[in-house]
């Protein structure tokens, strides 16, 4: 039997610190990353971004996002242009299609697709849960069905993809915090409005001759809607999920103190990073059943990448230019360990692996392989490295990824249960309700900080208020 087609896929989680990137040496960075351990390019490339922008900007959203989505989709371009030009295709060509680009808030997220054909069904969805529930820290997901084409152009095998950005509390002290907010994602970033599952009657028939449903009906509406639900959340049972983000777990719950003794990157001490990996607050808490619930990691063989302390002469950016000259986008950033954060692996890509059933039923390959787990080198405009995760996905249909009633049953006596059968937490079914709501807020509070960063923006503001005011006078006399 032939194996189960893949889909190779590149994910980046990037925490810019409200900065704008260098973008030709951000391009040099993802042209070595596209080229660790692989020869060709990845088919899909998703970018999860963190505090992508200044808040008033990204509150705003819109057109304002548009100059810093922009130099990423430039760079992961100039990056597969190399590429392609190695491999004897035309240097500079537009190798990929930017598919689209969503954000809540200061976290985005960006799908690019080399054939963006096979890419359909597009869906998103996004929760806040920053201060008032506004999405200074949020998630921002993504779904779509990719489809393999052979070489007669017919479409050969299709399977769901779900792809989450997120952005969770910070400082070492916030742990439970950092809990909540994962919960927030799984009851609240739904990629339709619950409230309408809520509301509609049973999916199977009532049976004839009843006036009022029975216990029998009762039970079947229930789980109708039940799956309905899951369906629409993060773990929808026939699509694989990727979370990428920082996701801000630390080494520990209270600030170092000036004697702490911090990750060294020397291979032969006692103190190597890899020694600190025990610390670790989300592979403790996920061994806990307290967050991530099912997802898998790669195994970590790169530094802490938060909070770095740039040691060497900052220089000016560099425009676009000539994006592969030496002089414009080499640069080595000198760096050391902020002292006053702990260092922690807060940038983290983590997968749902491929159920046991399907593993089960399958006498071909049917696992995530992982070609490569790693970080960026250090960019002068952020304290965050940038971590990649690039992966061979199975190509499995949703309705043999989903589970089959005989693996219902089985694990309904697990624990924990599999998220693909059972939500870790139950859906709120006023998320898309009051997400709406507390946009409306985010776009005043957004324009109101903008307004009050410059003197010629506070003078409008007050003309204006001015002048509305003399007006609602004029017409009150």
């Amino acid at each position: 039997m032939n194996e189960i087609p893949t889909l190779d896929v590149f994910i980046l989680t990037f925490n810019a610190a409200k900065h704008q990137i260098n973008t030709p040496v951000f391009a040099r960075h993802l042209y070595h990353a596209f080229g660790q351990n692989a020869s060709r390019l990845p088919e899909l490339v998703v970018v999860s971004l963190q505090e992508m922008a200044p808040m008033a900007q990204a509150f705003i959203g819109s057109y304002m996002l548009a100059p810093y989505f922009q130099r990423y989709e430039s760079a992961v371009n100039l990056a597969a242009a190399k590429f392609v030009g190695e491999e004897g295709g035309q240097h500079g060509q537009k190798v990929y299609t930017l598919l689209t680009t969503r954000n809540v808030g200061m976290t985005g997220i960006m799908l690019f697709a080399r054939s963006p054909a096979a890419v359909r069904g597009l869906q998103a969805a996004e929760v806040g849960f920053g201060a008032g529930d506004m999405a200074n820290k949020g998630a921002v997901g993504l779904r779509a069905l990719y489809e393999k084409q052979g070489a007669d152009g017919r479409i050969t095998a299709s399977t769901e993809l779900t792809f989450v950005s997120a952005h969770l509390e910070a400082m070492e002290w916030n742990l439970n915090r950092r809990n909540k907010n994962w919960e927030s994602i799984v009851s609240g970033l739904l990629f339709e409005d619950p409230k309408k599952f809520a509301e509609r009657p049973s999916l199977h028939p009532t049976h004839y001759g009843s006036e009022e449903p029975g216990e029998d009906q009762s039970l079947l509406r229930r789980e109708s809607t039940e799956q309905a639900l899951h369906e629409i959340s993060i773990y929808k049972p026939g699509a694989h999920l990727f979370v990428a983000g920082d996701l801000n777990y630390r080494l520990s719950k209270t600030s170092p103190t000036p004697s702490s003794v911090f990750p060294s990157l020397e291979p032969d001490s006692s103190n190597h990073y890899d020694n600190f990996l025990t610390r670790d607050q989300l592979t403790a808490e996920k061994e806990a059943g307290r967050t991530l619930h099912g997802l898998s990691e790669a195994p970590i063989k790169f530094p802490p990448t938060y909070k770095l302390s740039l040691t060497s002469k900052a220089k000016l950016q560099a425009d676009l230019g000539r994006p592969w000259d030496e002089q414009n986008d080499v640069d080595e950033v000198g760096w050391t360990w902020a002292r006053h954060r702990w260092p922690g692996w807060c940038d983290r890509i983590l997968f749902l692996d491929m159920p046991w059933w399907v593993r089960a039923n399958s006498s071909r390959a049917a696992t995530m392989k992982t070609t490569a787990y790693d970080a960026l080198p250090a960019v002068r405009s952020s304290d965050h490295r940038a971590v990649f995760l690039r992966l061979q996905v199975p190509i499995v249909d949703p309705d043999a990824l989903g589970p089959t009633p005989a693996a219902r049953e089985r694990e309904q006596s697990a624990n924990p249960v599999d998220p693909r059968i059972k939500l870790p937490f139950a859906v709120d079914f006023r998320s898309w309700e009051h997400r709406d709501m507390v946009k409306k807020w985010e776009s005043t509070v957004g324009w109101s900080m903008l307004i009050s960063q410059s003197k010629q923006g506070i003078v409008a503001f007050v003309t204006i208020l001015l002048i509305g005011l003399g007006a609602w006078w004029y017409r009150s006399r």
